[in-house]
């Protein structure tokens, strides 16, 4: 009976275990040939030598790397002794006293433990600022346009910003957290306020010093009004309105430290207050470096834009 019984699942596993081979043996095979595969691309790639295109293209990038170094060098080489000057004065020294003059490795060690909260403040400065800057570029540039080419608008405008725009954006602090709903937008008031000025009126000289003879062409090949402002008196004032861009570029950065440490409760701004209010300067060293390379980045990607724009001078005026 026992046996019977023994026999029935004997055979009964038979299949499984058939299949079970079966599976085993075509691994191996499937394993042998990804095997060989992966041996067949090691030889090609040892064995078959490269074109000398590669050669000269490795070479290309090699001396476009060396010659930027070169370059460089100077500057690394001043990097260098101002970081080594910087040492002996603070640590080595202590002819700077402590805390309020931390060494390189004090602030290098705060970037480190304190990033996470820096990252986000990055991204809450960028939010503050590309709000504000845009608004009081688009704002300025209209304004600067309408003074520039009406008469009308310079009347009633014209007084108005020679009145409002000297003052600085900072005077409008108390006011602007009155009247605005909230701080956030509040400072992006005191942004805008500070960016549109250099716009408008870097704009309104660029488009009122058009030569007239681009005018008296286009009107004689049929151009009507629009014409004339967008695609003569715009495109010729674009390099002034550059300039108001860079300007308002640099009065939106000190408008927005200024707001986020009265107003805002996030932002590089408001991280500068934290961190001297607690006296942890290498914090505070930290976040100014972290603004001074933000707002370098951003000048490098307004230069891009405007050579990107503006490539039609590049053979008409010394950059």
């Amino acid at each position: 009976m026992v046996s019977s019984i023994v026999d029935e699942i004997s055979k009964a596993q038979e299949p499984a275990i058939g299949l079970r081979a079966g599976s085993a043996a075509r691994s191996l095979v499937s394993g042998f040939f990804a095997a060989t595969a992966w041996s067949g691309v090691a030889a090609l790639t040892e064995l078959w030598p490269d074109r000398p295109e590669s050669d000269s293209a490795i070479a290309g990038v090699r001396f476009a790397v060396l010659q930027r170094l070169q370059r460089l060098a100077p500057w690394l080489l001043a990097l260098a002794l101002f970081m080594a000057a910087w040492e002996a004065v603070t640590a080595k020294l202590g002819l700077l006293p402590l805390p309020f003059f931390p060494p390189p490795q004090a602030i290098v060690e705060a970037l480190i433990e304190d990033w996470g909260q820096l990252v986000a403040g990055i991204f809450a400065s960028l939010r503050l600022l590309t709000a504000g800057y845009f608004l009081g570029a688009t704002v300025g540039f209209v304004t600067g346009v309408a003074i520039g080419w009406s008469r009308l608008a310079s009347y009633w405008i014209h007084p108005m910003l020679r009145f409002i725009g000297p003052l600085p954006a900072t005077a409008w602090l108390p006011l602007a957290f009155f009247v605005f709903p909230s701080s956030f937008s509040a400072s992006i008031f005191l942004i805008a306020l500070a960016t549109g000025f250099p716009v408008a009126v870097l704009t309104w000289s660029g488009v009122a010093g058009v030569n007239s003879t681009y005018y008296d062409v286009a009107r004689t090949l049929g151009a009507n009004q629009r014409f004339l402002v967008l695609k003569v008196a715009i495109p010729a004032a674009m390099p002034h309105v550059f300039v108001g861009l860079f300007m308002g570029l640099g009065n939106s950065f000190a408008v927005l430290v200024v707001a986020e440490m009265l107003g805002v409760k996030a932002g590089l701004g408001w991280y500068l207050q934290w961190a001297q209010g607690w006296a942890a300067y290498a914090n505070m060293y930290a976040a100014l470096l972290i603004m001074a390379f933000l707002c370098s980045a951003l000048i490098t990607l307004l230069f891009r834009l405007r050579d990107r724009l503006l490539s039609w001078q590049k053979g008409l005026v010394r950059w």
